[in-house]
């Protein structure tokens, strides 16, 4: 092969390798806004351990769903439902009640989310512990927060539940599910512990006032009036049926 030949040759492949190296930085120049984009929108997914079931967090669309399945974070931190998490290099530990952890690997202690970044607290207005809901409140029963209910002539939904009774614990992500996606301030509700050493004469009281004979009944007011009593069980979508009406 004459020199000359090989010379072309040789500018030839040096003009293409140069061409894929600028294609490859713009590429990657592309790429990486993107990729940051994206790990910044998965930080803002968590898991949490509430009311002793883990709970998937949105911390952008302020929502909250029951989590069904593992879910392995960026990092490579394991999260099982039990709350069991398990690192990259083995160790592992149990979210306890209000503790989380978040796709980018960090971990919050119960109460830190409200201290630092206002996660879970939904509405400061009312003392009682926030189960769901942002718009429509979804909170543990005390008598303050029920007669404050009552004063703004909110439409309130008590539901009667105890720890022990399995068909309470079945619908709770249910109802958790329906007033994650409710977007009206009219409405607010409450679970009532009731007989399961939880309860207190306050829930004792309101439970007779009503006539509620077992647990799982859910009682409806309008105007400070009875409108619905239902000692069935509901799904996520009988829950949005039944305040849809009112």
């Amino acid at each position: 092969m004459k020199a000359s030949n090989l010379f072309v040759i040789l500018v030839i492949l040096s003009v293409v390798a140069l061409g894929c190296t600028k294609a490859a930085v713009t590429a990657s120049a592309v790429k990486n806004p993107m990729m940051e984009k994206e790990a910044n929108e998965m930080a803002e997914i968590g898991f949490e351990m509430k009311s002793g079931k883990m709970m998937i967090v949105d911390e952008k669309s302020k929502t909250m769903e029951s989590m069904e399945k593992e879910t392995m974070l960026n990092d490579g931190t394991k999260v099982m439902t039990d709350g069991k998490v398990v690192k990259k290099d083995g160790t592992s530990f149990i979210l306890k009640e209000g503790e989380s952890i978040w796709m980018d690997g960090t971990f919050m202690k119960a109460g830190e989310m409200m201290k630092e970044s206002g996660k879970g607290e939904m509405m400061p207005d009312y003392k009682g512990k926030a189960l769901a809901g942002t718009a429509t409140p979804y909170l543990d029963f005390n008598k303050e927060d029920y007669g404050k209910a009552l004063k703004e002539n909110k439409i309130i939904l008590l539901n009667f539940y105890a720890s022990w009774c399995p068909v309470c614990k079945a619908e709770q992500p249910e109802v958790f599910s329906a007033f994650n996606s409710l977007n009206r301030k009219d409405i607010i509700g409450f679970r009532v512990h009731w007989r399961d050493g939880e309860d207190n004469e306050d829930a004792v009281a309101l439970a007779k006032q009503f006539g509620v004979a077992s647990q799982h009944t859910k009682i409806i007011l309008k105007d400070g009036q009875r409108v619905l009593k239902a000692p069935d069980s509901w799904d996520k979508q009988r829950y949005l049926d039944e305040i849809a009406k009112l």
